[in-house]
């Protein structure tokens, strides 16, 4: 049995397929295509070799929501609301990051005044009806929506997550009216409260539905064509799959599907290398992405935003998604002088077309690749296999400019690039560590992405982590973890109570509906599994605004002990606690994971491995404050097993480069993890 996964970025499609049967891997790596991603799907399949009628399962992740809404190559939408409403979207939040801005743009609604609707009715807070719908004000409304050439529909009435027979009333309605027209009812997609939040989140969804409608069903008619007949999955944001219907309907739950991948397959690597706090770290071609894990645990949120900086406020999404920081540097973020003669890296990416400029694909303006192609520690000839041939020359034509503005060399200017980025990426590392409360030494950094390991050392040394580990096919990382996943669905509901004697029976009650809720939404999605539930609650005390999230035992609440644990989650938060206070249990949150054999990481044969056969050579490399030192070259898939050897080196396999610095050591284990510590730290 063959289970596959691909996963496509902004700038490479990966590949892995796991034989169950012999526990071997089988990767590929291509060039997205970036006008129809599913061609560098079906590219991947073919450079893989495999027979595509053999694959059992499919899994399938990447940047297609995200590109769409951050792109705004989404469609025309309109938003149905209750009347009064209107301008909820536009109005948003007054908790702005950049709150004393004079000059402040806010973010521009994805749907424009003149197609957001009004519609006589009201559900009160408690779910009742307090003014009965008017269905025939929805004629007017879908003549003008086709008049106006709208493809999707979003609904959200006021209090809809107590009630939502209101919305599914006027999503019925419509579809009658406007049979070609994607809808989405917010209260079918998140049942959580606050009002802008859910009116952003069925925007969002509705203003990519028809994107992904139309590109699932363009991959799904490819691959079957192809001979694969497997059950197809989606990556969702949650870190499980779910099908390529469910999808369809819910296309904002794949907002940031590879990367919660990764995060996974962290967690997988964590516990094989008993490495139970992680910083895990992901620099793709695009962003740079990471994630705390503790005990073995990832965290899961529902409050997301899209293009969230220090100065905008973004978009909000109530959907649940692994807890990610992530900041626009990567391989081909692109480098410049500003207006105001300094150095800026990113956000902008050269992404797969054209590429950075050494890709020799027409590429000429410097990015991050170029940089470490010109300080020596990309190879021109090893690049992604040797299926790249890397341009020195193009690098060197896109970097003069920089160098010419900074009055330095080509090489210093490059490594000038390379410390903006990191220093962009330390940044992000601290806000899901320091600026937490969590202290880095406690923590491993586990590295991955394309990019991953080629910045990770610095990082790791500037953080005070424990030690730096580089897994097996780390370019191919998130791909991975996609087979380390299993199919899932989040159900989030806010349902207000008072936590006291009386409420044991209410909150039982509430968790027994959402896991009747979960059986049946996996009911008939396969072979019977059993599944694993875990639930927690969002508690706070009387008066507060804020919450504070308390693990459960989804099938046996004990009261008394949730409190207590809630007094004590709130004084570790806040540093306070107030005993005998009035506390509200506000929101529950189940999540429904589908029992699953997941691929195991098999120990290496430490046959045929030397140090001696492992060195390649040796070449001048740049490290930045540490200058130019000569550095050995290592083959990966020939280091000998728990050797421990000297940096500065540079590891080289076909999917990823690892840059060990002066000072450091490094040793590959008998899982085939690689290990990178300070020198005074190495044991």
């Amino acid at each position: 049995m063959i289970r596959m996964a691909t996963d496509v970025g902004g700038t490479f499609t990966d590949l892995v397929a796991w034989n169950e049967a012999d526990g071997s891997l089988t990767v590929a790596k291509d060039l997205t295509t970036v006008q129809d991603q599913s061609g560098g799907v079906l590219s991947t399949i073919e450079l893989s070799g495999i027979d595509p009628t053999t694959v059992a399962e499919f899994v399938h992740g990447g940047t297609t929501v995200i590109n769409a809404i951050t792109e705004r190559k989404g469609v025309r939408t309109a938003l149905v609301t209750t009347r009064g409403f209107r301008d909820v979207l536009a109005i948003g939040r007054g908790n702005r990051p950049d709150l004393y801005n004079l000059h402040f743009d806010p973010p521009r609604p994805f749907v424009p005044r003149k197609w957001r609707f009004e519609i006589t009715e009201r559900i009160g807070a408690d779910g009742e009806v307090v003014t009965p719908m008017d269905v025939t004000e929805l004629e007017e409304i879908a003549a003008a929506c086709r008049r106006g050439g709208i493809e999707a529909i979003a609904i959200t009435f006021l209090h809809s997550y107590r009630n939502p027979a209101h919305e599914q009333a006027c999503a019925a309605r419509l579809a009658e009216l406007l049979p070609d027209v994607a809808i989405t009812e917010s209260s079918g997609f998140t049942r959580e409260w606050r009002e802008f939040e859910r009116t952003s989140t069925a925007v969002l969804n509705a203003y990519v539905q028809p994107i992904i409608h139309r590109y699932f069903d363009r991959l799904e008619a490819r691959l079957r064509e192809q001979g694969v007949s497997a059950p197809l999955q989606a990556m969702q944001s949650n870190g499980g799959t779910t099908s390529f219907a469910h999808a369809r309907k819910h296309p904002l739950t794949l907002v940031e599907s590879g990367p919660a991948a990764g995060v996974n397959g962290a967690v997988v690597v964590g516990r094989a290398a008993e490495l139970p706090d992680i910083i895990a770290f992901d620099v793709g071609g695009t962003t740079a992405k990471c994630s705390l894990i503790r005990g073995g645990m990832a965290t899961v949120n529902t409050d997301y935003w899209i293009e969230k900086t220090r100065q905008h406020p973004g978009y909000p999404v109530k959907a649940p998604v692994v807890d990610i920081v992530e900041v626009g540097a990567g391989g081909g973020s692109i480098a410049r002088i500003g207006s105001d003669g300094r150095l800026r890296v990113g956000p902008q990416s050269a992404g797969a077309e054209p590429g950075p400029a050494c890709y020799g694909r027409g590429g000429t303006e410097p990015t991050v690749t170029d940089s470490k192609l010109l300080t020596g520690v990309l190879d021109v000839a090893s690049f992604s296999g040797g299926r790249i041939n890397l341009s020195v020359e193009k690098a060197t034509q896109a970097m003069q400019p920089i160098a010419d503005a900074l009055k330095v060399s080509i090489v210093e200017a490059a490594a000038s690039v390379i410390r903006l980025a990191e220093a962009n990426m330390i940044n992000a590392l601290k806000l899901v560590s320091v600026q937490r409360g969590h202290d880095p030494r406690d923590f491993a950094m586990l590295a991955y992405g394309g990019g991953g390991a080629m910045h990770a050392a610095t990082l790791a040394r500037e953080l005070g982590t424990r030690e730096l580990v580089i897994p097996q096919y780390p370019g191919l990382f998130s791909a991975w973890g996609m087979l380390a996943t299993a199919p899932r669905h989040d159900l989030v509901r806010t349902t207000p109570m008072d936590a006291d004697s009386s409420a044991s029976a209410d909150l039982q009650a509430v968790l027994d509906d959402l896991a009747a809720e979960a059986a049946r939404y996996f009911a008939g999605s396969g072979p019977e599994r059993p599944l694993n539930l875990t639930a927690r609650l969002e508690l706070r005390y009387h008066g507060q605004e804020h919450t504070v999230p308390v693990p459960v035992d989804a099938r046996n609440v004990d009261l008394a002990a949730l409190i207590e644990a809630f007094h004590a989650a709130h004084e570790r938060a806040y540093t306070f606690r107030l005993d005998g206070t009035r506390v509200e249990i506000i929101q529950f949150h189940l999540a429904a994971e589908q029992a699953t054999t997941l691929p195991q990481i098999l120990p290496v044969d430490p046959a045929g491995r030397d140090a001696g056969l492992a060195q390649t050579g040796e070449r001048a490399v740049h490290f930045c404050e540490d200058g130019m030192r000569t550095t050995t070259v290592m083959d990966r898939t020939l280091l000998p097993v728990d050797q421990e050897m000297p940096g500065p080196a540079i590891v080289i396999e076909p999917t990823a480069t690892t840059l060990i610095l002066p000072g450091q050591t490094y040793r590959m284990d008998s899982l085939g993890l690689l290990h990178i510590r300070e020198s005074d730290q190495a044991r």
